[in-house]
């Protein structure tokens, strides 16, 4: 049964290995007086259907396989998703979709990404936002991206395996190619967005553009699930 109250020492990668004192000091950080007053007014205030929930209300750390050469890079947790369980896509429908296209690919060992003790195992693949709380209106300013933004370079550092980034999302995306900016002289204008765009950058890492897997985008048929399990599809064979 999904625990109802997540805590830290849920987090298998807050308690030990690689990420956990990054993590330690992410699941802190009140930076963004704007973010922080939302996320707590969100865990305060609940939606119905959680009301039974202790909302986490705090930043999430990222989530899988810290050995993985896959990492999907999302914008931001759900409000009621992640800024609620604790854990990036999990318990909200952009999760929902998600982690069962990644199920159908052998990338997950279930269907379903519900809670923290759920029992998701992601294979060969990591998970993290590039902003870390839940923004207002999922729209986070430039400021607020730029004072996560270090979090994001020390999980890259951290994350030495990557050979592929899944960026959701076209802020997920230039979250992406600006931390490469710090290291290689690319111009954004260069990399465009734009779901299956695929650039090897120079150090040999594959940035691959993906339609967000937001019920925005797949109520409107944006993007489906055959769309997403192609791609992965793609993607694993790259790996091989």
């Amino acid at each position: 049964m999904a625990n109802l109250h997540p805590t830290p020492d849920q987090h298998p990668l807050i308690q030990s290995g690689p990420l956990s004192s990054l993590y330690q000091s992410v699941i802190t950080c009140d930076r963004c007086p704007r973010i922080v007053d939302f996320r707590t007014k969100v865990a305060r205030e609940k939606r119905k259907q959680f009301r039974d929930w202790t909302y986490w209300g705090k930043p999430i750390p990222g989530y899988g396989d810290p050995k993985g050469e896959l990492l999907l890079v999302g914008l931001a947790p759900a409000a009621h998703g992640g800024n609620r369980t604790a854990r990036v896509f999990t318990g909200d429908k952009s999760a929902d979709f998600l982690v069962n296209s990644l199920h159908a690919e052998g990338l997950s060992n279930q269907p379903n990404s519900d809670a923290l003790d759920d029992g998701l195992e992601l294979n060969n693949t990591f998970m993290t936002p590039v902003l870390k709380c839940v923004p207002p209106q999922d729209k986070p300013t430039a400021a607020e991206l730029q004072n996560c933004a270090p979090f994001f370079r020390k999980e890259m550092e951290l994350l030495t395996q990557v050979k592929v980034i899944l960026a959701l999302g076209k802020i997920g995306f230039d979250g992406c190619l600006k931390y490469f900016r710090h290291d290689f002289d690319l111009k954004m204008k260069d990399y465009p967005f734009g779901h299956d765009k695929r650039y090897v950058l120079p150090n040999g890492m594959i940035l691959w553009g993906c339609y967000h897997p937001s019920p925005r985008n797949v109520n409107t048929g944006r993007m489906n699930f055959e769309m997403m399990t192609q791609l992965l599809r793609k993607i694993k064979k790259t790996l091989k």
